[in-house]
């Protein structure tokens, strides 16, 4: 489920790096291939929705197989595309089914012992922080390698092979979803109000994963101007910093069945916001800003998996729906945070970015301080 997980994440990010080379054999703008790129997280938020409580209703080796079939076809059909319209339709599709990683983490949370339940999320979740940060690595170099069509054909092959392997060994039992398929769409937004462990978690990893896309896109934006004018492929390594989250991920999900998830969270909190502070003042010496970039990822990546364990244990019967209402809320504050990071830098600079970031994840740890829900 891990190596699936990162495929599946990674399959929205491998275009980002190439932009240049997509517009250029298209004869378009950067401007018309950065539209078509964002329709993957517009496709990515409709899958959250229509596509995860699927592993509620249908057995998870039939749907997680069924969608990286869909997902290939995608990719096959992006590779195929002679238009930044058409690749953005295409980008959509994927978008959608790239969400297939948080029906995993689903899946793992609903078949693990409850003794393991965070120890197991924190496996996949490390698959899925796997595929944020490879996918745009590995994307770019395959790009060079064989051309941006070639990567996206590869790909393709790669999820026709997980396809066959999630039929293979997933397992094969049905949740007990209660509803209706279209039941269970109408009552997400309800649950909200019925569970307040859900609004607890969504709304705390809501403030800090703003902060996480506020700090990674603000960056890159500081990166590029003066005094540093950086090439994006060097600030696109920045993002090896990412591989101590990767690495927090699975020491926090053990961390969580031993010691509970408050504990957790509030530790990789503490530990973000201290870093946050750092590379506000720090974005000169490259050294440190890696470092520091590393134990930011890492608190937050800890921070999610934690949460995360709190909302797959409402009801281990109905995973899905409930990671579904999570992960929208959390996604909607990523992408507001992206959206604040890049234009934050020019309008106050980057330490001010820095600052404000630091700031929502201390607003996440006093909520979690002040507030308390059972499980939670």
């Amino acid at each position: 489920m891990a190596v699936a997980a990162a495929l599946g994440t990674a399959s929205i990010y491998p275009l980002q790096p190439a932009i240049a080379a997509v517009a250029g054999s298209f004869g378009a703008s950067l401007a018309e291939v950065g539209g078509a790129l964002a329709c993957g997280p517009v496709g990515y938020m409709a899958g959250l929705v229509l596509l995860v409580p699927l592993v509620d209703r249908v057995p998870p080796r039939t749907v997680v197989a069924a969608q990286f079939w869909a997902l290939g076809v995608a990719l096959a059909g992006a590779a195929a595309v002679g238009s930044p319209w058409l690749l953005g339709l295409a980008i959509g599709v994927i978008g959608a089914g790239s969400s297939v990683g948080a029906q995993l983490s689903s899946v793992a949370g609903r078949f693990a012992e409850p003794s393991r339940r965070a120890t197991v999320l924190g496996m996949v979740t490390a698959g899925i922080s796997a595929g944020i940060l490879l996918g745009r690595i590995v994307g770019g170099w395959l790009a060079d390698a064989i051309g941006w069509r070639g990567m996206l054909l590869l790909l393709a092959a790669a999820c026709a092979v997980v396809a066959v392997a999630a039929r293979a060994v997933l397992p094969a039992e049905t949740g007990d979803a209660g509803s209706s398929y279209l039941g269970l769409l109408r009552g997400l937004p309800g649950l909200y109000a019925r569970f307040p462990v859900l609004r607890l978690a969504a709304g705390r990893g809501a403030l800090w994963f703003f902060a996480f896309c506020a700090v990674w896109a603000g960056l890159a934006v500081a990166l590029s101007e003066p005094p540093f004018s950086y090439s994006a492929e060097r600030i696109g390594l920045y993002a090896c910093a990412g591989l101590l989250g990767i690495v927090a991920t699975r020491v926090a999900g053990a961390w969580t069945d031993r010691v509970g998830a408050r504990r957790v969270i509030l530790a990789g909190l503490g530990l973000a916001a201290a870093a946050t502070v750092i590379l506000a003042t720090s974005l000169s010496n490259t050294v440190v800003t890696l470092g520091f970039l590393g134990l930011f990822d890492a608190g937050l990546f800890a921070a999610q998996v934690a949460n995360q364990s709190t909302v797959l244990a409402i009801d281990p019967a109905a995973t899905a729906r409930f990671n579904s209402a999570y992960m929208l809320v959390y996604f909607v504050g990523g992408s507001a945070g992206t959206a604040f990071g890049a234009a934050a830098v020019s309008w106050f600079g980057w330490a001010v970015t820095a600052f404000i970031a630091a700031g929502a994840i201390v607003v996440a740890a006093a909520i979690t301080v002040s507030v308390r829900a059972a499980g939670a």
